[in-house]
């Protein structure tokens, strides 16, 4: 019965609706009139997003079946996790905090160290092919991964969907499009702080997050220098820019790693990639390597002007003085930036049962 059900939902997405079919109907982006659009090199279709989604929760992309994209990355916590770093199927120790996936069709920069991460597509293969460390574990099990997914005609019947151009082959081309599709497909603009400052809703937010705000945007905390523009973020692209904006901050969390190990350069080790502040209530723990559990950790971190400075820590970090009431406030603006939207919207959501035991 379940494969019937499975075969049954393939023929309706290949079918398509009135409306028009599975194969070009384009992603809904639902986006807000001030936020501008993101520059894809094609239109994203609903059926290469859905093909994605799928993906990015198959625990099937991993050595072992225990690990899927979404184990690092859940939706409750804006395609974050709550962890440091999360172990490979071999319990190899992970290098970094997982990211939050938010935004990425307007994020130029992938990953916190690395400037030539600019592709979805091509940094796919990092989490199911990598061996420093291992993560999903699937090197040299190409064919495995192939045949796992053939094998269930729910995926033959989504990647004939998805790439009639590919005659719906499921190869390393094919699978790598659909999830960098699911995660462009990503987006978040709905927090009571957009309500508020874009939507024209003036009590969208609190009295004490009015005051964070100005705190926030002004000269004597510095924050809006490197989390400024719609995005929260010094690393922005979208079809109204020329080029893309990219930032690297040693923001005094650490003096080795960061961007210099790609780049040589000994005055970039220790800078790394500004994050986005968009859901940065629900993405603890806080820096690349997590070391910090709390938002008010993370302000005092700057109160103080960093933990470990060099020559070459950024001059923004000056440190200054909060009282309790403006830490609270200060707390009270970023909390404002949480979307409640992205994390129960249905269309990003785990698709697999319980019955398909694939969580």
């Amino acid at each position: 019965m379940r494969r019937l059900s499975a075969i049954l939902v393939a023929v309706a997405l290949l079918c398509g609706t009135a409306a028009g079919t599975a194969t070009t109907t384009l992603w809904e982006w639902r986006l807000p009139a001030w936020v501008p659009p993101p520059a894809l090199d094609h239109p994203l279709t609903a059926a290469e997003v859905e093909l994605g989604r799928w993906l990015f929760h198959d625990v099937r992309l991993s050595r072992d079946e225990t690990m899927s994209c979404a184990t690092c990355h859940q939706q409750a916590r804006a395609f974050a996790v709550n962890r440091a770093t999360v172990p490979g199927v071999d319990g190899s120790p992970g290098l970094k905090n997982p990211m939050s996936l938010v935004n990425l069709a307007w994020t130029p920069v992938l990953t916190w160290a690395n400037p030539a991460q600019t592709s979805l597509v091509q940094q796919a293969l990092i989490p199911l092919f990598s061996d420093h460390p291992v993560e999903m574990g699937m090197s040299g099990r190409e064919e495995a991964l192939f045949a796992r997914l053939a094998a269930d005609p729910r995926y033959v019947a989504l990647f004939a969907a998805a790439f009639p151009d590919r005659d719906g082959a499921i190869t390393l081309e094919t699978l790598t499009r659909a999830l960098a599709a699911f995660q462009r497909a990503i987006a978040s603009f709905d927090s009571p702080y957009d309500r508020y400052r874009w939507g024209g809703q003036r009590n969208a937010i609190s009295t004490s997050a009015r005051r964070g705000e100005r705190l926030f945007f002004g000269e004597r905390l510095e924050c809006y220098h490197c989390h400024g523009g719609f995005l929260f973020s010094d690393n922005v692209m979208h079809a109204r820019l020329i080029a893309p904006e990219m930032g690297f901050h040693d923001t005094g969390v650490a003096r080795t790693g960061g961007i210099g190990e790609h780049t040589g350069d000994a005055r970039q080790m220790g800078a790394f990639r500004t994050p986005s502040l968009r859901n940065i209530a629900l993405t603890a723990p806080y820096m690349h390597d997590g070391s910090m559990a709390t938002l008010d950790d993370v302000i005092r971190h700057y109160e103080r002007g960093g933990r470990h400075r060099g020559p070459h820590t950024s001059s923004l970090l000056a440190g200054f003085r909060l009282t309790p009431q403006e830490r609270r406030d200060l707390i009270a603006f970023l909390e404002s930036l949480t979307d409640r939207s992205v994390t129960t919207d249905p269309r990003l959501a785990n698709p697999f049962t319980t019955e398909d035991n694939r969580r």
